[in-house]
């Protein structure tokens, strides 16, 4: 008597190792010794101008002068970082970024300092987004959630201190315009085009962009066109809500860039089309750094409300992943598995 022995999942040769899917330049600098302290000069830059423009928003005893030198010293750390990340010519883009701040910290007009802060919310967002790596499991998810929001930060505090005169409204929808534009074209540079996107990640993809329309277009709707009574049941909701826990979760980071950063990151550990996903990530890390650019902004609130905000999109990005992954993993049982990509290190190029 003969048994037939259950076909399980067919598995790659482990004993060949995944390699990168993308040329990657050769290093920029000779020497390796170099290449680490010049590394360590622009980690050391960003991390002190992020400190010093944090305290415009603490009651220190500190000449108000610092905080705009401050703020142009990460500025062109964050441009650095971004740069470099994504292959392009550090001779140009950091120096181009480092004259705007100079003449904006020198003359001190109402424009180059507009442009000078819209600079670093955008930068701030992209390479919060940017310099994450692909996550598989929960833990390298958080940490990788945590990493983006460490980088939006500091773009938000950067953006304080240059505390530019801006209508609010119009200077974060040019950021986070501006951020979105920036991200599709370096997802685009690095070769995760459409063609590589099966059935069910073209699906995810179409689903964030219809909520992204949603989201906004109904946000527009209500504050056109909404009834006096609606709007003053909204109205007292977030005074409730502000005044009981302290902050006010804002639905553009719970229902569209958090949850896509929690997926993009976890999409990304198989095919490099998570980038995609990633897109719409920037739209929350976008929303963090334009946070603080009014000067009445609290930051007790703002700090509260990014918290709820990230609580809250990490908990629906979790869940929408795991949908996703059981879908995926019943559509794929009998395929042969798609090994874990690798790439370059967070704080190399990734071409």
């Amino acid at each position: 008597m003969t048994t037939t022995r259950a076909q399980g999942r067919r598995r790659l040769d482990a004993s060949v190792p995944a390699e990168y899917e993308l040329p990657v330049r050769q290093p920029r600098l000779d020497s390796p010794a170099t290449a680490v302290l010049v590394r360590n000069v622009v980690a050391a830059a960003w991390a002190l101008g992020t400190l010093v423009s944090a305290l415009v928003i603490v009651d220190v005893d500190l000449p108000g002068w610092i905080f705009r030198p401050a703020a142009a010293l990460l500025t062109v750390a964050l441009t650095v970082g971004l740069t470099h990340r994504a292959g392009g010519h550090l001779r140009i883009w950091p120096a181009l970024a480092g004259v705007l701040c100079l003449l904006a910290v020198a003359l001190q007009t109402n424009g180059l300092l507009v442009a000078a802060a819209a600079l670093t919310g955008v930068v701030g967002a992209v390479w919060a987004v940017m310099v994450t790596r692909p996550a598989d499991g929960l833990v390298e998810i958080l940490r990788e959630f945590v990493v983006a929001l460490t980088v939006a930060a500091s773009g938000a505090v950067g953006v304080a201190a240059w505390n530019a005169p801006v209508d609010v409204e119009t200077f974060s929808f040019v950021v986070v315009a501006a951020a979105i534009t920036l991200a599709i074209s370096m997802v685009w540079a690095l070769g995760a085009g459409l063609h590589g996107l099966g059935r069910l990640h073209l699906a995810v993809l179409v689903g964030v962009a219809v909520a992204v329309v949603a989201v906004i277009a109904y946000g527009s709707i209500v504050r056109a066109y909404g009834s006096p009574g609606l709007l003053a049941l909204i109205d007292d909701v977030v005074y409730t809500m502000r005044t009981t826990i302290g902050g006010v979760p804002r639905p553009v980071e719970v229902f569209i860039g958090f949850p896509a950063l929690v997926v993009g990151v976890s999409m990304r550990s198989v095919r490099r089309e998570g980038w995609w996903v990633l897109v719409f990530a920037v739209i929350g890390t976008a929303v963090v750094t334009t946070s603080l650019v009014s000067p009445g902004a609290y930051p007790t609130y703002i700090t509260l409300s990014t918290l709820y905000s990230a609580v809250l999109g990490l908990g629906l990005g979790l869940a929408a992943r795991r949908v996703l992954g059981s879908q995926s993993a019943i559509r794929s049982a009998r395929a042969v598995q798609e090994p874990h990509r690798v790439e370059p290190p967070r704080l190399s190029g990734l071409k």
